[in-house]
């Protein structure tokens, strides 16, 4: 199956986006996952202060999951292949409920979710000079039929099995994300 395009959003309305997103707040953490505080998420991210994150990896009923290229317009790493959904609990919001209301947001579809593990990674985004410094909870789900994506996060997605997204990795790694490059090395080893 081809990839499905989402149409993108008018320019006054990602302007609009932008800007809340500038206020967003990051928990930032320790390497046990212990609060320390908040930042700003554009701070965060330009200093690559360690804050909590989350993964979600949604399947359908033939164990395809279900991927997202990110928006045009995404502040690092856009354009690029990624897993289901990423996203930044709130202060005071568990990484569960955040995760949950971040893949109705972005896909607008609403899965049991399950947390199978946690990672911390690091990785620097060339294009923007911005830092993902995370601890990473990874949450599991299943859907059924096709998903509503938000056009200011997702660009185009679609299905794809496991050993083919380990072929397309080694193919063409600098079209994912590098957090999902460990995603797959972790979760789904050869």
């Amino acid at each position: 199956m081809s990839a499905r395009i989402v149409p993108p959003l008018a320019a006054d309305e990602l302007e609009r986006l932008s800007q809340q997103e500038s206020l967003e707040q990051l928990i930032l953490v320790d390497e046990q996952d212990r609060p320390l505080g908040t930042a700003g998420k554009f701070e965060a991210h330009r200093e690559g202060q360690l804050h909590r994150a989350f993964s979600i990896l949604v399947f359908d009923a033939e164990d395809r999951l279900l991927l997202q290229r990110r928006a045009d317009c995404k502040y690092h790493f856009a354009t690029r292949w990624s897993n289901t959904c990423c996203g930044h609990p709130r202060p005071e919001e568990s990484s569960s409920v955040a995760a949950g209301r971040r893949l109705k947001e972005e896909f607008g579809i609403r899965v049991p979710l399950a947390e199978r593990e946690q990672m911390l990674y690091r990785a620097e985004d060339q294009s923007s000079g911005l830092i993902e410094h995370e601890y990473l909870h990874i949450f599991y789900g299943v859907h059924a039929g096709d998903p509503r994506p938000d056009p200011s996060e997702i660009g185009a997605w679609r299905w794809m099995s496991i050993p083919a997204i380990r072929r397309a990795l080694r193919m063409h790694p600098d079209w994912f994300t590098p957090w999902f490059h460990l995603l797959i090395e972790r979760l789904f080893p050869n």
